[in-house]
């Protein structure tokens, strides 16, 4: 049905071809079911995408330009601040996710900010099944969410793992039990310096959420929930108590220790899981009928 015969006009040639590409297009599409498709929610250029949400100040205010794009990199700078005076932020992508693996490289540089306080020395996050940006009011100071929570070592011997979990207005199982705990930490290394560390977070809903720290697995929980303590300044019916998170923003952190991010990337898990579309992926946690292109 696809062959050009040479009495053809070239207006019709091109509409046999025209034809003939979409009749395929599915065809190909299958054919790599299992490539991966990573999505750079970082362009490398600026923050197109990206909503700042920082504590005293409106939503979309990005107060004395604490995230900027340095050479390349994210960058969460605290040179315009006179003092820290807990203004703990936050920078938002532009759309929810529910499953899904986050994966951020990133290093802690320079001095914390004048007068933060002493836990939040070389500590940051990426969270993740958070409230929208819009949702929370001017003081609010985390936003309600579980947080990969980004830690350097402190050069002093003791050991500082990252990637652990805490949970700003959320609670978890872990290990198999309720808990209220706010911060359990990971089994990753320290890690000092300025070095940098690729951390990623596995997201399936509300059912499984495991991180891991340059490849290897360091934490694992479920059953994510509203509730618990740890964040302030929020309107109380944001947190509707017992409910699960099945979904919700990500967000990075300025909680006054500078740091960088050279990549922030996201592979989307929920999509078109029927084998037939042209954009069936094999490897999807979640189906998504109304995605699916035939």
């Amino acid at each position: 049905m696809c062959a050009l015969h040479h009495h053809c006009s070239r207006a019709a040639a091109l509409a046999v071809a025209a034809a003939c590409l979409v009749a395929l297009s599915p065809t190909g599409a299958r054919a790599a079911p299992d490539t991966e498709e990573w999505i750079a929610l970082f362009n490398g250029r600026d923050l197109d995408g990206w909503i700042p949400k920082i504590a005293h100040h409106p939503v979309g205010e990005n107060y004395a330009n604490t995230f900027r794009v340095v050479d390349g990199l994210l960058t969460v700078s605290y040179d315009g601040y006179a003092e820290f005076d807990n203004q703990f932020g936050h920078l938002f992508y532009k759309e929810p996710f529910s499953h899904y693996r986050l994966r951020v490289e990133y290093r802690f540089i320079g001095e914390q900010a004048p007068k933060a306080p002493t836990w939040a020395i070389r500590n940051s996050g990426a969270m993740i099944h958070s409230q929208a940006p819009e949702t929370m009011p001017p003081d609010q100071n985390f936003p309600i969410s579980v947080e990969v929570q980004l830690l350097g070592g402190l050069s002093d011997g003791n050991p500082r793992p990252t990637a652990n979990m805490c949970s700003p207005g959320t609670n978890i199982v872990y290990r198999g039990e309720f808990t209220e705990t706010h911060c359990i930490n990971s089994t990753s290394p320290t890690f000092d310096g300025d070095q940098w560390v690729v951390v990623e977070a596995l997201v399936l809903g509300a059912e499984r959420i495991v991180h891991y720290v340059n490849g290897v697995p360091v934490i694992e929980y479920t059953g994510p929930t509203y509730g618990g303590g740890a964040v302030s300044g929020h309107r109380p019916e944001m947190i509707r108590d017992g409910e699960p998170l099945t979904e919700g923003y990500i967000s990075l952190q300025s909680e006054s220790a500078p740091v960088q991010f050279r990549r922030v990337e996201l592979l989307n898990l929920a999509g078109c899981t029927d084998p037939r579309a042209a954009n069936y992926k094999s490897y999807l946690a979640a189906s998504t009928p109304s995605t699916c292109r035939y």
